[in-house]
């Protein structure tokens, strides 16, 4: 394709002369234009089709393109009729596609929420009581509490030791939860604690007799103190056990009362056309009020989400039939709609990927890795900060004897006696590789299922041993189908072997980056460098060197472009921001770097032509409607964005740092303005 950026380094004449000899299918010719229904002139429009990457003027007709092209030519489909538009000489791109995003959950709409805060424990009962006020909410009722920051913040102190006893200082006669700003963490008081149930459905709470007992699958889920009682973080499905609601049933709510909540934030961002990557029935029922009452404006992928083992039968089996017969139904219901359609499922692989360096024993990443996880020991900074002093050797003689008697560790005067002689805690003799969000037979037999019912698949995989199995399940069902043509998808991709890297290229995959997250940050990397990683200490120096598998196989962007896979964004918002930023995302996949900090391997930066080529063209390749949007050519829906200042001459300048700042003028959907709404 070639390069707008290139392009507009030309004077404007030669941009006039390079569009008027390639853009010829646009032009009116010797028959006379019908009017169109809007004409739009004097832009700098990069369409993102490869046959002709510059325009100056656009023209739609009942909702599509009619015309691409230079503005003089463009005067010809103007009638009595037309309505015309002077761009200012601004940049104009397509709609923007997230094809990985959670648009329930970036509602704005009032909840309760911590807006990601930084907050040490003991300040957040003052936050959760006044929501509890505000809300109303009645003893015995759940308090549901949005966009907790897990990884920053956090300090425990005397009054608030550990999350349990932090929210137990909230309420103590009604359940909270706090759920995380990556929708896999969450935290719960002690109320909460104590509904969980036991596979034979009977209330027997957590603790450190039934974690032992009723709960021993989840142990690697649920955090603990340092006597072994749950300090109140439970993570993934272990959170099913004390009935939680689902993480954004309190925004539902208030969305059916609001329906526009959710296409103004996605069309005040630019977006046009994305993927719900998470969706169950009562996210269906939204998206069907919303195009019921005309409020559709943009195009959606509903990517469906099931729980197989939800699905098991008496005698153990996972009924895949009865799974995807649910699936088709619902596929069948939006069947070749213009707005919705739902042809893809989504499978877990793994969970995330941050251990807790402030819980004793420290939390271990839960995502499947393919080497051991370290135990490392975390001290104290002045500033209360964790810090690396030094590792377990979990090959000693000594972490033998505790693996083989366990028992006798678990009494909190052995616990004591065992930390004061040998500066870590027993239970750090652990050896764990983490675990995969099902049995891996489960994931490859439903990949199959589904592939051979017509899905296409996409997995959440972070971690390079779930990326592994996410390349196995899909090449298996495609071995099954023989069907290599539908745009299966893995995202996320925190990190990747070099060897998979290649198999993700030969199988010319989607990828789904989040690119914003694609940076260095002490704070966050404490959480996960130290468990891969012999170090010494915190910050960058400590926790980065070149040679280390977290920075080479981090985020591997440029490594998995180069060998075959197909760049695509997905913002996962409300993860860290209900806003989808698309152009936060696109300054941190040039940069790789929070502004004044070093980058995270540079090697992998994108240019700017190939992050907006993903969020356009092959954003819509991914949803399987290259032919419908995506770019704007003669055919194609009039979708497209005007922007307060041109990106491609910011990254050519040397200040990608400033893309994130774009701003949104307006956006169009089908030929008509949904953002600033009219008369806004």
């Amino acid at each position: 394709m070639m390069s707008f950026s290139k392009v507009h380094l030309q004077t404007r004449a030669v941009i006039a002369l390079c569009v008027a000899c390639t853009l010829a299918a646009g032009r009116p010719g010797a028959r006379a234009a019908e009017p169109a229904d809007l004409v739009l002139t004097n832009a700098r429009i990069a369409t993102e089709d490869a046959r002709h990457p510059a325009a100056q003027a656009l023209a739609i007709k009942g909702g599509r393109l009619v015309f691409v092209g230079l503005s003089r030519d463009a005067k010809a489909y103007v009638g009595r009729g037309t309505r015309t538009e002077d761009a200012g000489g601004r940049l104009v791109l397509p709609g923007l596609v997230d094809a990985h995003i959670h648009p329930v959950g970036t509602a704005d709409v009032p909840i309760c929420t911590l807006d990601n805060r930084t907050l040490a424990l003991k300040d957040l009962a003052p936050v959760i009581k006044a929501c509890i006020a505000r809300f109303g909410i009645e003893p015995g009722h759940w308090v549901e509490v949005q966009e907790w920051n897990f990884y920053h913040g956090n300090d425990p102190s005397a009054e608030a030791p550990t999350l349990r006893a932090a929210l137990d200082r909230a309420s103590t006669d009604r359940p909270i939860v706090l759920y995380g700003n990556d929708a896999h963490h969450a935290a719960f008081n002690s109320l909460a604690l104590a509904r969980a149930r036991n596979d034979k459905g009977k209330i027997v709470g957590f603790s450190k007799a039934t974690l032992k007992r009723d709960f021993a699958a989840y142990r690697p889920l649920i955090g603990v103190d340092a006597a072994g009682e749950p300090d109140g973080t439970v993570n993934e499905e272990a959170r099913d056990a004390m009935g939680t609601p689902f993480i954004w049933d309190s925004t539902l709510r208030e969305l059916m009362k609001a329906p526009d909540k959710v296409p103004e934030r996605l069309n005040g961002a630019g977006i046009t056309a994305i993927q719900d990557a998470w969706v169950i029935p009562s996210i269906v029922d939204y998206y069907d009020l919303l195009k019921a009452t005309g409020r559709l404006s943009f195009r959606v992928n509903l990517i469906q989400f099931y729980t197989p083992e939800s699905f098991r039968t008496p005698s153990g089996r996972i009924d895949y039939d009865a799974l995807l017969t649910q699936a088709r139904a619902v596929r069948a219901r939006y069947a070749g709609g213009e707005l919705i359609r739902s042809e893809a499922v989504k499978i877990f692989a793994d969970g995330v990927l941050e251990g807790n360096p402030y819980a004793m024993p420290p939390t271990l990443p839960e995502s499947p890795s393919l080497k051991p996880y370290l135990q490392p020991i975390f001290g104290k900074e002045k500033d209360g900060a964790p810090t690396v002093t030094g590792y377990v050797d979990t090959g000693s003689s000594v972490c033998r004897d505790v693996r083989a008697r366990s028992e006798v560790y678990e009494d909190a005067g052995k616990i004591t006696a065992f930390i004061a002689a040998h500066f870590y805690h027993p239970g750090q003799c652990t050896i764990s590789s983490g675990r995969f969000q099902h049995e891996r037979q489960v994931i490859i037999d439903y990949a199959k299922a589904a592939h051979l019912a017509g899905f296409t698949l996409h997995f959440h995989a972070i971690s390079d041993a779930a990326v592994r199995l996410a390349l196995d399940a899909i090449e298996g069902a495609r071995a099954a189908d023989g069907n290599n043509r539908l745009p299966d998808t893995i995202a996320h991709l925190q990190m990747v072997a070099p060897s998979d890297v290649a198999r993700i290229g030969r199988d010319h995959l989607y990828l789904a980056y989040t690119y914003s997250w694609i940076n260095t940050d002490p704070e966050y990397d404490i959480s996960v460098v130290p468990f891969f990683e012999h170090v010494h200490g915190s910050g960058y120096a400590a926790l980065h060197h070149p040679d280390f598998y977290t920075d080479t196989q981090f985020y591997p962007v440029q490594q998995t472009k180069r060998a075959g896979g197909v760049l695509v964004a997905g913002s996962d918002a409300p993860v860290e921001t209900p806003d989808p930023q698309p152009f936060v995302n696109m300054q941190y996949a040039l940069t790789r770097a929070i502004p004044g900090l070093p980058p995270a391997n540079p090697a992998e930066r994108l240019t700017i032509d190939e992050v907006v080529q993903a969020y356009t063209i092959d954003g819509a390749r991914v949803m399987g409607r290259a032919q419908d949007f995506g770019s704007l050519a003669v055919g194609k829906s009039g979708d497209f964005i005007v922007l307060d200042q041109d990106i491609f001459a910011l990254a050519r300048r040397g200040r990608a740092e400033d893309i994130g700042k774009t701003k949104v003028l307006e956006t169009w959907f089908q030929g008509r303005r949904v953002y600033p709404q009219p008369g806004t």
